[in-house]
């Protein structure tokens, strides 16, 4: 059905959002901590994250491709039948995809490191100071990155938007 297509668009580029949206908050995150620290032994400390993504499984994709093909009438009976050949087959009860944007998650590091500090008051007995280890390079990269895409995912919602508008003028 064409409303399905036009809503999976706008979700996968909701997802891409998302996506972007969280790199940008755990990059903001970890450079607002880079230099946080905690007393010897504590849990307090924090820890570096990552956001880490995942595409689609093909399996997605082809429940994805299975929904938008069950809309298209046939005019001859040797065409592929959606429900039936090389995309499996399809159930009445099956909950259509909803897009196939990235999934992610996201994941502290126990990654640290040590600075000689004998006066500072987390330091411990050898006067060494744990921090969080970030690197601001790359988190600064991380945003420009990430910003970049959230604009580019805007532009996808945009022109889907257009066009849209577009065929109604038709």
């Amino acid at each position: 059905m064409l409303p399905d297509r036009i809503a999976s668009t706008f979700q996968t580029a909701s997802q891409g959002l998302d996506l972007q949206r969280e790199r940008i908050a755990v990059a903001s995150r970890n450079i607002a901590n880079a230099q946080t620290s905690a007393p010897v032994g504590s849990d307090k400390v924090y820890r570096p994250q990552t956001v880490v993504t995942r595409g689609p499984g093909q399996q997605k994709f082809i429940d994805v491709l299975g929904d938008s093909m069950s809309s298209v009438q046939r005019t001859n009976a040797r065409h592929m039948d959606p429900f039936k050949g090389p995309l499996g087959s399809i159930g009445d009860n099956e909950v259509p995809a909803k897009g196939l944007g990235p999934q992610f998650t996201v994941q502290e590091t126990e990654s640290f490191r040590y600075e000689f500090d004998p006066d500072h008051p987390d330091a411990d007995e050898n006067g060494m100071v744990r921090y969080p280890d970030v690197d601001m390079v790359r988190e600064m990269a991380e945003l420009v990155s990430a910003n970049r895409l959230y604009e580019a995912n805007l532009s996808s919602i945009q022109a889907e938007k257009e066009i849209i508008k577009r065929s109604f003028e038709i």
